[in-house]
């Protein structure tokens, strides 16, 4: 019996959870101000590229040690 109540509870809990964190709207792309005076996008319109390069660059020498040191 306990066992029903308690996966009752978590169903509701998991049924609930949506209705209860609900996110805030994002904000307006640029800042409120009119249309015209410089529409950027949300986040500032910064680049990704130099740290996503980075990153794959990184992953790639890491993965070829891992073979180089599987195959050793």
């Amino acid at each position: 019996m306990k066992k029903a109540i308690r996966f009752l509870i978590v169903t509701a809990f998991l049924l609930a959870a949506p209705v209860i964190m609900m996110a805030q709207t994002p904000p307006h792309p640029n800042g409120g101000n009119a249309p015209g005076s410089g529409n950027t996008p949300v986040g500032g319109g910064s680049p990704i590229d130099g740290g996503l390069s980075i990153m794959l660059i990184l992953g790639a020498a890491y993965g070829a040690k891992k073979v180089y040191k599987l195959k050793k």
